[in-house]
């Protein structure tokens, strides 16, 4: 029976890459065109695959609804939130989670530092859009023109000496995060804050998230927290293979 599954879940990868005839699905499968033809009956029965009037199979509507659900059900936070703590474990300062709704970024997640100074930062709360670094990770994956028109519609307080002064700057800094893959706001927002932080993609790309750790200088200096960058990155990588379902959760088994 889990070899029966096997071959009919290896069918699916196929026709993503586009139609096949009966022919190709055998031989992909390396099986007599009997057996494939009845694993595509099978499949087609229960609208995961569909066969063309050319006699082709391709991938059937039921399939790419049941993956469009299963994506509007997922929860990032939920999924991410371990990951968090363990982040949070490893290195002790405070670790946040958060998303571009509407025009906003939204710290949806956070897990406080284990050191006595602490930030004022609460889930639900916008973020400083300008120079915060998860939301520069956010808005960097935008496509150019969404960038453009929404840079020019920000206000660019001067929190401190390092906040971003114009829409000019803003977007270079989103041009630079674009190319190297993550961010940093060295006191841009509080002069003794400092933050690095990665951005969380889907199974198509895109940016559907962004974690940062942040610290106050009494606790850590700014080059001291950039070196735990590999170890970010690495967080963002796992919550981001666990969202779209490339690294499958291990199973304990009973």
């Amino acid at each position: 029976m889990s070899q029966t599954v096997d071959r009919a879940l290896s069918i699916l990868p196929l026709l993503a890459e586009g139609p096949a005839d009966l022919g190709r699905v055998a031989d992909r499968l390396g099986v007599h065109k009997s057996t494939a033809l009845r694993l595509l009956r099978t499949l087609h029965e229960h609208g995961l695959v569909y066969r063309q009037s050319d006699q082709r199979y391709r991938l059937g509507a039921r399939l790419i609804a049941l993956a469009q659900e299963a994506m509007e059900n997922l929860d990032i936070r939920e999924i991410a939130h371990p990951h968090l703590v363990r982040l949070n474990e490893s290195c002790g300062h405070t670790v946040h989670l958060a998303v571009y709704e509407e025009s906003e970024v939204l710290y949806i997640d956070k897990v406080e530092s284990r050191y006595p100074v602490r930030m004022y930062s609460r889930i639900g709360k916008p973020v400083a859009i300008t120079v915060a670094a998860v939301a520069k990770l956010l808005l960097a994956d935008l496509p150019e023109s969404e960038r453009r028109l929404l840079a020019d519609k920000l206000d660019y307080p001067m929190y401190t000496p390092r906040s971003t002064p114009n829409a000019a700057a803003f977007l270079r800094e989103l041009e630079k995060v674009r190319d190297q893959g993550w961010a940093t706001d060295l006191g841009g927002h509080e002069e003794s804050i400092n933050c690095v932080g990665a951005p969380i993609r889907g199974g198509d790309g895109k940016v559907v998230a962004a974690m940062s750790v942040s610290a106050p200088n009494v606790v850590v200096t700014a080059d001291e927290l950039l070196t735990l960058l590999p170890l970010v990155r690495r967080t963002a990588d796992a919550i981001s293979g666990e969202y779209s379902g490339r690294t499958p959760v291990k199973e304990v088994a009973p």
